[in-house]
């Protein structure tokens, strides 16, 4: 046999070993592909095992969807943007209360931007009317009317969220009554009205924001924060004992909404309060350190109002009259009486309407009330401790009691007046007051930092007890921050009224809500709006006095201003007063 016919066989013996070694290989690579598939999906499934478990113990804050439904709150992304970063968790805000505060907020707005001026609802055009208007009503009967928003070619509004105010008044009478206000989210909404006096009444509707400029307010929170800005004074000596001073730019430390611009890195100094972990930072000076930082006080305005957007926030088109109905309603007397009986306790709930003004006098729905004069007021406030804490609104209520009751001496504690501490005492009586500013961010003058105390801490340094009474208020200085620091600085005097109550459940707290004022881009009533009902939905099951303020500011017939006229101040304390001393 040649050699040719010997490497045939040897050949094909060879191809077939080959053969088989490459399904052999074949196979044994599938198999590590298949084990590697099972390894892959096993991690995954035990990845996302674990942040499922984690997420169930500590859930973020999820976005809240537009809801078909009638409603007169508002909607805030900058809500949501900040709550990855910042736990609210730490603060006693759970995720069912978290969801809560959204659908509290919500407010529905355009379904696409608005460029023309003439899209946007118009004050002129829009109109209101009565529904099945009766020849005659008896106290205690109610109206309804409907309002129809228009753009400014008189083109009926497709979407909802204009802010309108509504009311039903009598000049003649000097009386007045807030309208809830539904919004239907198409262009029209529903007020109802309760009709308290007997006599005539009108109606009487404004708008206060278009929706178009809501939207501008809600951009301007969104980004624009540090729109408000505050002076941090820093004092101190060289190596050569030449005094020096350094002003500075400081504001709220937060990583969104335009309070980022302030600075990062080694910018700054950051002040972190030990109890609530509130974060105030200044830039740092060229010369002295941190711990100079003497005073603060307000800094000013920055208005980055596009043009366009300045034409929709234009005093000809904020806060105007509607036309609408002009008929006379007749109000006839009843066997029924419109007041109420119920003796106030904290934790009365606070309806719509809260109450109505008579004569200028404010008849309170909430809970029984009365007027007190000087010596009324005097005895209901015989041996108790008031302390009154928040801004200038509630520092209104000190000059009131001072005034209201003549035995009642200012001590001078050489304190700056827009920041306090204030103090007032009457010895015979064993009556002190005392009023101060809530920690910052504060519009005020040149005042000592180590005046600005936080509402939470002066809370939890007081002993609490049957003699005495804490006040306080939150929100003209916040409008312009993320909804998000505003419920957690809320959230924290929660806590601390909490634990008060606790080790003191005979203390009186009580709440002032928010009052009607501005309507800029600086401090809308808008952005109030919001804020009180955030206050409102945290206090929600607290046995604490809240008293509303925003209606009894929004329906007198006094122009709005952030400091309500005295006539206000009074029948606001009449109803603190009975808060203290029921009947």
């Amino acid at each position: 046999m040649d050699s040719s016919s010997q490497l045939i066989p040897k050949t094909e013996k060879m191809s077939q070993i080959t053969g088989s070694q490459r399904q052999v290989h074949r196979w044994q690579n599938l198999q590590s592909l298949f084990l590697m598939l099972c390894l892959g999906l096993l991690c995954f499934w035990v990845v996302w095992s674990y942040m499922t478990d984690q997420q169930k113990r500590h859930p973020l804050p999820k976005f809240l969807h537009q809801k078909d439904r009638l409603d007169t709150s508002i909607n805030s992304s900058s809500l949501f943007r900040a709550t990855p970063s910042v736990s609210m968790s730490e603060v006693g805000i759970s995720i069912e209360e978290w969801t809560r505060i959204q659908q509290t907020v919500f407010w529905d707005g355009p379904d696409q931007p608005v460029t023309a001026l003439s899209r946007s609802t118009s004050p002129v055009h829009s109109t209101f009317s009565i529904q099945n208007l009766r020849k005659s009503y008896r106290v205690g009967d109610e109206i309804f009317v409907t309002v129809i928003a228009r753009d400014f070619n008189n083109n009926t509004k497709r979407y909802g969220g204009d802010f309108f105010q509504a009311k039903l008044f009598s000049s003649k009478q000097k009386a007045s009554v807030f309208g809830e206000v539904v919004d239907h989210r198409n262009g029209s909404y529903s007020v109802r009205f309760l009709l308290p006096w007997v006599g005539q009444a009108k109606v009487a509707v404004r708008l206060i924001h278009s929706s178009e400029a809501v939207q501008v307010l809600k951009r301007h929170r969104d980004a624009d924060s540090d729109r408000v800005y505050f002076r941090g004074y820093f004092e101190g000596f060289d190596v050569n004992g030449t005094k020096l001073s350094e002003v500075v730019e400081c504001n709220v430390k937060w990583e969104h909404n335009g309070l980022e611009r302030l600075g990062g890195g080694n910018c700054c100094c950051d002040y972190r309060d030990a109890q609530t972990g509130e974060v105030w930072r200044c830039q740092k000076p060229r010369f002295l350190t941190c711990d100079n930082l003497v005073y603060h006080s307000m800094g000013g305005y920055r208005n980055r109002l596009t043009g366009f957007e300045r034409k929709l926030m234009g005093k000809k088109l904020i806060n105007r009259g509607i036309s609408g109905d002009s008929r006379v309603i007749t109000v006839l007397p009843t066997n029924t009486s419109i007041g109420v009986t119920t003796k106030c306790h904290p934790g009365v709930s606070t309806p719509v309407p809260a109450g109505f003004y008579l004569k200028d006098v404010w008849t309170s729905l909430v809970c029984s009330t009365r007027h007190f004069n000087s010596l009324e007021a005097k005895q209901c406030l015989r041996d108790r401790h008031i302390y009154i804490m928040g801004d200038s609104t509630s520092r209104q209520w000190f000059d009131y009691l001072r005034t209201a009751v003549p035995t009642l001496k200012s001590v001078n504690l050489h304190s700056q007046m827009q920041a306090g501490p204030l103090m007032a005492v009457d010895l015979d009586n064993n009556i002190d007051l005392h009023w101060r500013a809530h920690g910052p961010p504060l519009r005020s003058r040149k005042t000592p930092v180590a005046d600005l105390h936080y509402i939470s801490n002066e809370i939890d340094g007081l002993a609490g007890g049957p003699h005495m009474v804490i006040v306080f208020n939150v929100g003209p200085h916040f409008t312009t921050y993320p909804l998000a620091f505003f419920t957690r600085r809320v959230a924290r005097i929660r806590a601390a009224v909490l634990a008060l109550l606790t080790r003191a459940p005979d203390t009186t707290v009580i709440i002032k809500t928010v009052n009607t004022g501005y309507k800029d881009v600086f401090g809308s009533d808008w952005y109030s709006l919001q804020l009180d009902r955030i206050l409102r939905e945290i206090f929600q099951g607290v046995p604490v006095f809240i008293l509303d303020v925003w209606q009894m500011t929004a329906c007198h017939y006094n122009e709005e201003n952030i400091h309500p006229a005295p006539l206000i101040i009074k029948n606001e304390m009449d109803i603190f007063l009975s808060f203290l001393c029921p009947v």
